[in-house]
């Protein structure tokens, strides 16, 4: 796979990684976890060169770290650039916004240096590569929150650190406390709002951009064409997007997709995710998946070239209906 760099400074990765949530948590919620197939996706993830490897103490919550770590024994945690993440928590509340429902956000100081060392240990490593604040809490004040996060680099149990779904003013604050490394926020052809404002910063800064959900959360591989296709159990049910009104004119940006996969003998898939590559240098996709025959796919779309033909077709898809959240 094509190579880019985690940051101006930071190590070389694929420019396709892998996330690691839906392997155990949020997604298909019904179904029974394959943790065995899981470790093989994620050891073929590093095998094909998708070596940044995404997760977080609050998918599970606990069980995805862990399972991460079972996957880099033998080996493999050297070959893998290791991001993980603090600051949500599995809750009947919420504060703030921009939240998955049932999470609560805790950027406290005292919050953040506890949780990188419980990481640690079920990650089985001394250190982190990226170590995001996965929201910024809104009751407490950035520069303290961060201040924790920079404790973890000076501690040596983080190589770098980064921030998630945060404005470019939030970004700038950070910055005049401590280095940011890499941003974390949803792009893809149906989450295109960071593409004004937090994509440009992060280049003109020489900071890393990792979407998540680059495949609008499955649904741009054509896999979801009505509400009753979601599994009973499936986070998905609860997002505005995936109500059946606004899911079946969410269609019309899949069948753009199909459109351009046709035209250059891609799947969707693929499509979808070189578009997101092609939004930046360093920008680096997490797309999540618990197949390995989706994972082949997922790291071919690493080597799709779109042309700018096919990107302006893409460019033009039309926005979606319904809130992310």
């Amino acid at each position: 796979m094509r190579t880019t760099t985690l940051g101006t400074n930071g190590p070389d990765v694929g420019v396709i990684g892998l996330g690691c949530m839906g392997m155990s948590y949020a997604y298909d919620m019904d179904a029974e976890r394959d943790d065995a197939t899981s470790v093989a996706v994620i050891r073929g993830a590093i095998e094909l060169g998708a070596t940044l490897i995404d997760t977080a103490d609050v998918y599970g919550p606990y069980t995805n770290e862990e399972l991460v770590g079972r996957a880099l024994q033998d080996g493999y945690r050297d070959r893998a650039v290791l991001s993980t993440k603090v600051g949500l928590e599995v809750s009947t509340a919420s504060r703030g916004s921009g939240t998955l429902p049932g999470l609560t956000v805790n950027g406290r100081p005292g919050h953040i240096r506890e949780s990188i060392d419980g990481s640690l240990q079920r990650l089985g490593t001394d250190h982190v590569d990226l170590y995001l604040l996965h929201r910024v809490d809104p009751q407490v004040p950035l520069e303290e929150s961060w201040g924790a996060m920079a404790q973890a680099v000076q501690d040596g149990k983080a190589r770098a650190i980064g921030l998630s779904e945060a404005s470019v003013e939030q970004i700038r604050l950070a910055q005049t406390v401590h280095p940011v490394t890499a941003v974390q926020s949803e792009l893809s052809l149906w989450t295109r709002d960071r593409l004004s404002d937090v994509v440009p910063y992060c280049e003109e800064q020489g900071m890393a951009f990792l979407p998540f959900s680059p495949l609008g959360r499955g649904f741009l591989t054509g896999r979801f064409t009505s509400f009753d296709d979601l599994p009973a159990d499936d986070m998905r049910r609860r997002l505005p997007r995936f109500q059946q009104d606004n899911l079946k004119a969410n269609l019309a940006i899949v069948q753009r997709v199909r459109d351009v996969a046709e035209r250059v003998g891609a799947t969707p898939a693929q499509v979808a995710l070189a578009w997101v590559v092609a939004q930046g240098r360093r920008v680096i996709p997490i797309p999540g998946t618990k197949s390995p025959k989706y994972l082949r796919d997922n790291v071919m779309a690493g080597e799709l070239q779109l042309s700018g033909e096919d990107l302006a077709m893409l460019d033009n898809a039309p926005l979606p209906e319904g809130g992310r959240y």
